[in-house]
Order: C-alpha cells, then structure tokens, then sequence
C-alpha cells in the first residue's frame, strides 16, 4: 500500500490514507461487502482482500483518531458535562459555519451547486444503514432511541417518506454526476470513516458519537442548502430532503442526546470519551470536505 503516492496539493503530510486512490479502493469494498451475497462469492481470494482491507480500514481510523485523541481527550466524562461539551461542538467544532453555505444559498450557479450535491451524494454513505449497523447490541433504552431515528429514516413505513429515496430523487432531477473516480477524496473519506466506526464493534461508541453530531450540525448546512435550491427553481417536493433535515434533525439531535448518548455516559463514562472522538473524527472528515469544495470553487 505503499505504492499509493499521489503528488497533489491535497495528499495530507504523506498519509497512505488520505489520499484519492485509497478512499476510493475502500469505497469499492465497502459497496462489495456491504451488499446481498450468496455463499459462492466467498472465494479465497475475497477473504484475502477482506483481511487485508480490514486492516488498512483499522489503520485508516487509527490515524483519523490520533489527530484528534488530544482533543477528545479534554472532554467531561460525566453526563451533563459531556452533553454541555458535545452541543458546544455545534458552534466551535470543526468546520462549523463554514462560508461555503451561505455562498450555496445566495450566490452559487446551478452548475456550481449541481457539483457541490453531486459530491456529497457520492459521498452519502446511508444514515439509514449506519444507524441499524451501529445499535447492534447497545443497551436497551439507546437501542430503542436508535430504532425511533432508524423508523423516521424509514418514513415510517410510508415508501415515499424514505429519506434515502428523497436525495436520490433528487440526484436524478438535477443529473449528478456521483461515480467514485469523480469524487474527492475528502468526501469519499468521510463516507468511508463513518462506514468503518459503524461496522466496526471497537467503534461502536464512536459512531454513536459521529451519528448524534451529525443530527446536531446538520440544520443549518441543510437549510442553507434547501435556499440555494429555492433560488435556482427547484420545487418544495424536489428539495424535500434538504428542507427535511433543516428541521426535523433540530428534534433528532435533542432525543439522541437525552436517550443515547445521556445514558450510556452515565453507565460507563468511558464511552464519553470514545463518543467525542468519533464526532470530532467527522467533524474534521467535514472540514476537510468544505475546505476542498470552496478550493474547487475558489473561495479560498
């Protein structure tokens, strides 16, 4: 792995990881594993690529979590403290109002804004599914509070209120673009790191925290997002999943706190820690994201 060497302004101080042609092998595999199989796939050489892709998946988010560990580390591991803190994120975290957006609502192009969405949907790696792979074997009344958020996915049961359709819908009406070779790696990588931590059971707290600061951070950026598509002609119905998010993760973010993240700090505070690396680590996976769309656009 070693061979991965891109000479591009965005390879991050020599990392094997954060870098194109990785997240987009890993992007690759995940799609592989995560899908419906049959028995007769797995050959040898599957779990060869299995086993040597779970390494590097582990050695990925290891080093994801040492840029961060110092941070985290500060973070109050009593329940109101850690709370107090985790919402605090929403105004100091990284890449928090960031100057992208409010260029997105009042000033980009369609075109501009076609490949903004066309970046995040490839890099939409399905709240849906990392909130059922995440609450395997949680504590009953989180598990319950995952299922509550998993079901609103779901459209609760309406096929047409279906979150995952809703931006697809929407991938189609505008024509994106979301193949993985045209995909920054930055956005590839924050799919591929939210994957990994709800997948892997050593992660399993920190994609708890990942997924409540995702509900947390979302709102405004969706807001922001739904006035740029106003104003270029789409529809209420077509912009449904970005003025969707701007209001119901506000209710989201409220009961993952008080029903998830509250208890399980309390039964062993432990976790608080692991939960606010697991939001920093996407926090800064978004950071990094913005940084290079407003690079793209020339925003500085």
């Amino acid at each position: 792995m070693r061979g991965f060497i891109v000479a591009t302004q965005w390879e991050y101080h020599g990392s094997q990881f954060l870098q194109q042609p990785f997240q987009e092998e890993l992007t690759y595999w995940n799609r592989e594993r995560l899908s419906p199989a049959f028995p007769s796939d797995m050959t040898a050489e599957r779990f060869d690529r299995d086993r040597r892709m779970l390494r590097l998946e582990h050695g990925f988010i290891e080093e994801l979590r040492a840029e961060v560990r110092e941070e985290a580390a500060q973070a109050p591991t009593d329940p109101d403290g850690f709370i107090a803190w985790f919402e605090g994120l929403k105004e100091s975290g990284p890449g928090q109002k960031d100057a992208l957006f409010p260029w997105l609502a009042q000033e980009a192009s369609r075109d501009e804004i076609r490949w903004f969405l066309s970046q995040e949907a490839a890099g939409e790696a399905g709240f849906d599914d990392l909130v059922a792979l995440t609450q395997v074997k949680l504590p009953p009344r989180a598990k319950l509070e995952l299922a509550r958020n998993y079901w609103d996915e779901m459209g609760r049961g309406n096929a047409k209120g279906m979150h995952g359709p809703m931006l697809g819908q929407l991938v189609d009406i505008l024509h994106l673009d979301i193949g993985v070779e045209s995909t920054v790696w930055q956005s590839l990588a924050l799919a591929n790191a939210m994957t990994a931590m709800a997948t892997s059971r050593c992660y399993a707290w920190h994609s708890v925290g990942a997924l409540g600061v995702i509900e947390l951070t979302a709102p405004g950026r969706s807001a922001h997002t739904a006035q740029g598509l106003r104003r270029i002609g789409l529809s209420g119905s077509e912009r449904r999943y970005f003025d969707l998010h701007a209001v119901l993760d506000v209710k989201h973010s409220r009961d993952w706190n008080d029903e998830a993240i509250v208890p399980l700090v309390a039964e062993d505070p432990r976790r608080a820690t692991a939960m606010a690396e697991g939001a920093l680590i996407r926090l800064r996976c978004g950071e990094r994201c913005f940084e290079r769309y407003r690079a793209h656009f020339g925003l500085g």
